[in-house]
């Protein structure tokens, strides 16, 4: 970006422009030719306002309502939480709309004919780890998880250990730690259990060590009955009160899974076997010029690919809600993110304390 660009705008219908350095009352941004001048001053990745705005007005950025005007905005002027809103009270009467449109990019843009020769799916490939399972892995490495926190130390210097130990021969070595497993109950240990049961079963992990107490509720017969048909090459597991030193036990174990996992070797997979992970890594106001628009366009030609993203932190979604549920495959999924956004928003509200 030249250095003379003072603030841009995102979007031909936007009325408000960022500023991408702190800028100060009186100077002039010039957005398509046209001179505004600040009437105070704004911060880096705050918006300014293009044209006068009245209550009840949206804002518009990236080419969408965000808000709606709380006090008269003149030209020039700061926008920020003084004089704007979110419109995000209450439940919203959504509407499903597929296909082409503006802010959603083009269907055919990352699609070929079916069967021709320079079919991009047979030539969107990534070097992964191909599981027995099926699933596909884009690191091979050993994973220590605990069934409960009491362990968490153990886990960790095994993990330590090992990774002195062993990469190179393999891609790493790493504990997941949590506070977990002790004196649980219901549906709380329930759900400790299953995300324990899925990390074991996650093709990033060519080898699996399950750390235990011996007297947790997350009893380890348990948590690998539900974890099911994990490969019994790639697994091993023991409780610490059963063993002289969990910590060389540990390496032990962790020894004779990377030597199951070391002759493992990346092949070309289709690019429909990746699932991509997407999480906030602490949005500010220039995320949504930079990094969100790539890692959105990553999304979009993956999913094109037949892979699959993952995005959490609903949240937010809000805003943005109505670009998610169009790209949902069906009007059933649809109703599904719907249902979400606003099973969330009626829980905010609900807990909403007054200020």
């Amino acid at each position: 970006m030249s250095e003379a660009v003072r603030a841009v705008k995102i979007h031909p219908a936007d009325n408000v422009a960022v500023a991408v350095r702190p800028l100060s009352a009186g100077c002039d941004v010039t957005i398509d030719g046209d001179c505004v001048v600040l009437r105070e001053d704004v911060a880096a990745g705050h918006k300014i306002a293009l044209k006068a705005l009245e209550p009840g007005e949206p804002v518009v950025r990236y080419g969408f309502p965000i808000g709606a005007v709380t006090a008269p905005i003149a030209r020039g002027a700061w926008v920020h939480s003084h004089n704007l809103k979110t419109c995000l009270e209450g439940t919203v009467e959504y509407r499903y709309e597929p296909g082409d449109r503006p802010g959603l990019p083009p269907r055919q843009e990352y699609a070929v004919a079916p069967g021709a020769p320079d079919d991009l799916q047979a030539k969107a490939t990534f070097a992964g780890y191909r599981r027995a399972n099926g699933r596909v892995g884009t690191r091979n490495e050993v994973w220590i998880l605990n069934t409960v926190g009491c362990v968490n130390h153990a886990a960790e210097r095994i993990a330590g250990m090992g990774t002195e130990q062993f990469v190179g021969r393999i891609d790493g070595v790493y504990a997941f730690s949590h506070p977990y497993g002790c004196s649980q109950l219901g549906d709380d240990l329930r759900n400790t259990r299953r995300v324990l049961a899925g990390l074991m079963r996650h093709p990033n992990a060519g080898g699996v060590l399950v750390l235990g107490l011996g007297c947790e509720s997350n009893q380890m017969d348990g948590l690998l009955d539900l974890a099911g048909d994990v490969d019994p090459e790639r697994l091993r597991f023991f409780n610490s009160q059963d063993v002289p030193d969990e910590i060389e036990a540990g390496l032990e174990h962790v020894a004779a899974l990377v030597a199951r996992m070391e002759p493992d070797a990346r092949t070309a997979c289709p690019a429909s076997d990746l699932v991509l992970g997407h999480k906030c890594g602490g949005s500010d106001g220039m995320s949504g010029i930079t990094a969100n628009p790539l890692i959105g366009r990553v999304a979009d030609r993956l999913t094109r690919l037949g892979g699959a993203v993952l995005l959490t932190e609903v949240p937010e979604m809000f805003g943005a809600e109505q670009l998610l549920m169009n790209r949902a495959v069906d009007e059933a999924v649809f109703r599904e993110i719907v249902a979400m956004v606003n099973d969330f928003k009626a829980y905010f509200r609900r807990v909403a304390r007054p200020r």
